[in-house]
């Protein structure tokens, strides 16, 4: 288990991958951008 393991999280940052040991970090949108500034209320 190091580097050369595939399955390991070691491993996946080694080879520059990713899977269920090393998930991709999603980015959270910003909430100003879902609010309508130009929009009025009825």
């Amino acid at each position: 288990m190091g580097k050369g393991d595939k399955k390991t999280k070691r491993g996946k940052i080694h080879r520059g991958t990713y899977g269920v040991r090393r998930p991709r970090i999603k980015k959270k949108p910003r909430p100003e951008n879902k609010i309508d500034v130009n929009k009025k209320a009825k």
